[in-house]
């Protein structure tokens, strides 16, 4: 169904109607045979920039379409709502950009950032390696200081459109000063010296691949560093908090298509000579559904707010992500109970709901870091 929305402003409706017309055309169809066959989808990223839909949050001088991010979160989830693989590697671009946009000098926005907000590149986001995830300080993978540049020795992991994307928005350590010793760095695809690893076999998402990258010597010219040396972990954890909220509005559209699906099914499917929706068992059942997908987006959209603001969100940005993945996670898992047998086989797409949703609570932070960073924000207040 759709979302009954309290938005800002007319423009804004007008873009989530946007959003849903163009999520229906050219989403919708090609979801089902890309995630089975594991096939990315060429074009459709190009497609969603020419539509405005890759730069919203970012002001309109650097080429962005300047909307609130409680607008932009919220096309998030309608695409979500049609196709999550894709609306993650949507959020992760956006992801991507945030410390060019936010530190970067002007020659460097000028240069990149005008292609990545109309979706003529892609761009990834790259911190994550083998043996430092969630203990992002742990960063091994290296850049040395080589005359005018840098050399690049070292693996990252779990990059989201690895292989795929046009740019690498990548953390490496440039000195042993701990967490204090770590820069970010712009990274195009042909870099000699940069490889990438075959696609993660994933149990949902399998349309947008997830890879590993390894560098041998990897030469980087000074002008791809972003910000100064050493500023690397706290513009990570800047970006992490906006893109916390981006997989929470991701994790409610997946949540709310798994229960108007099931609501569906069950205003059509009968037991005992009435609609299984309203057998008092079944209908409490989607009645508790109803109210996690509202309380997620509730959450997330007040975590924007404050964001939109100016005020400090990052407490809030971590409800929301535990929040609102935990709902997917357990919405879908109901969803599947209320088709029954039908839930379980690949004639609905609510098993793959499922399998979309577990990896909600892990991404961007685990959901035990999200305990964590809340429990630390209560601590110092």
């Amino acid at each position: 169904m759709t979302v009954d929305r309290l938005l800002p402003s007319r423009d804004a409706a007008d873009l989530l109607a946007l959003t849903r017309e163009v999520a229906d055309k050219e989403l919708a169809p090609r979801v089902d045979a890309c995630e089975a066959e594991e096939t990315f989808p060429d074009g459709l990223f190009g497609l969603l920039g020419a539509a405005g839909l890759l730069g919203l949050p970012y002001p309109e001088e650097l080429g962005g379409g300047g909307q609130p991010y409680e607008v932009y979160l919220q096309v998030l989830e309608e695409l979500g709502a049609r196709w999550a693989a894709v609306a993650v590697a949507v959020s992760v671009h956006g992801l991507s950009c945030f410390p060019l946009a936010t530190y970067g000098t002007t020659a460097q926005q000028e240069r990149w950032l005008p292609d990545l907000l109309a979706g003529a590149t892609l761009g990834a986001y790259s911190l994550s390696e083998p043996q430092a995830g969630s203990d992002a300080a742990a960063l091994s993978c290296r850049a040395v200081r080589d005359g005018d540049g840098y050399r690049v020795t070292g693996t990252k992991a779990w990059i989201t459109n690895g292989g795929r994307a046009d740019v690498y928005t990548t953390f490496l350590r440039t000195s042993d000063d701990g967490s204090r010793g770590v820069s970010c760095f712009l990274v195009p695809r042909g870099t000699p010296g940069l490889t990438f690893g075959a696609p993660e076999q994933k149990m949902g998402l399998r349309a947008v691949p997830t890879t590993g990258a390894s560098y041998d010597d990897a030469r980087l010219s000074a002008d791809l560093r972003i910000g100064v040396a050493g500023q690397g972990l706290p513009m990570a954890f800047a970006a992490l908090d906006s893109g916390r909220l981006g997989i929470a509005a991701v994790a409610t559209g997946l949540a709310q298509r798994a229960l108007d699906d099931a609501v569906a099914y069950a205003k059509e499917r009968t037991t005992f000579g009435r609609r299984i929706i309203d057998h008092q068992g079944l209908g409490f059942l989607l009645a508790d559904m109803a109210a996690a997908v509202d309380a997620a987006r509730a959450t997330y959209l007040d975590a924007a707010r404050r964001r939109d603001a100016g005020r400090p969100y990052s407490r809030q940005a971590a409800v929301a992500k535990l929040v609102a993945t935990d709902a997917a996670m357990k919405v879908t898992t109901d969803a599947v109970q209320v088709l029954g047998g039908y839930g379980y086989t690949r004639g609905f797409p609510l098993e793959r709901y499922m399998r979309e949703a577990k990896v909600m609570q892990i991404f961007e932070g685990t959901n035990q870091i999200q305990r964590l960073v809340i429990a630390r924000g209560l601590a110092a207040g």
